[in-house]
């Protein structure tokens, strides 16, 4: 369950994949919507989601198993 880019709010800066440090948007571009290349890789740190300059332009969608809390 890889980040979700919102395309139409998207502006295109590539903060989201500099600061990825598992590259899961290898071989995205500045002035282009980053590509979601490895969402295996992806450890929903929520780093892409905290530096876009827009909000909504990026969300994670966290597996079910990781969102359950065990007592």
């Amino acid at each position: 369950m890889p980040p979700v880019i919102d395309q139409n709010k998207c502006k295109k800066c590539g903060k989201c994949f500099d600061i990825c440090t598992e590259d899961v948007f290898f071989g995205s571009a500045k002035g282009e919507v980053p590509v979601v290349a490895y969402p295996e890789f992806c450890w929903y740190c929520n780093c892409c989601v905290n530096v876009c300059p827009v909000e909504g332009a990026i969300r994670l969608r966290i597996p079910l198993s990781m969102s359950v809390c065990y007592k």
